[in-house]
C-alpha cells in the first residue's frame, strides 16, 4: 500500500486547543480507519512542523480525501509527501534504465 509522509502545523486554532492533541490524533486514526487508510506512526516535532506523520493508503484520492478532511477542521494546515521505500525506488529506476 502506499506510504505518505504528512507534515503539519497547528493553525491559531489548533494552538489554543493543543491540550486536545491526543485526542485529536485518536480521531484522525478513526477517519482514516473508515476510509481504508491508515497512520501509521505521529511524532510532535520541532521546528518547522508541529506534527509529522507516516500513513498509507490505497491510493492518492484516498489520503487526500482524508487529510483534506483533518484540514477542514480547522486546527492544522498540512502537506502530504509520497513516499517510496527501497523496492518502489527500484521499480522507479528500472523504468529509467
Amino acid at each position: 500500500m502506499p506510504r505518505y509522509v504528512v507534515t503539519a502545523t497547528w493553525t491559531e486554532q489548533g494552538v489554543r486547543d493543543a491540550t486536545a492533541t491526543l485526542e485529536r490524533a485518536r480521531q484522525v486514526r478513526q477517519l482514516l480507519s473508515e476510509l481504508g487508510a491508515a497512520m501509521e506512526q505521529i511524532y510532535w516535532t520541532l521546528g518547522r512542523y508541529d506534527v509529522v506523520t507516516i500513513m498509507t493508503a490505497p491510493d492518492d484520492e484516498t489520503i487526500a480525501a482524508g487529510v483534506l478532511k483533518v484540514a477542514m477542521a480547522g486546527g492544522v494546515r498540512t502537506e502530504i509527501l509520497r513516499a517510496f521505500d527501497e523496492s518502489e525506488m527500484a521499480g522507479v529506476l528500472a523504468k529509467i534504465a
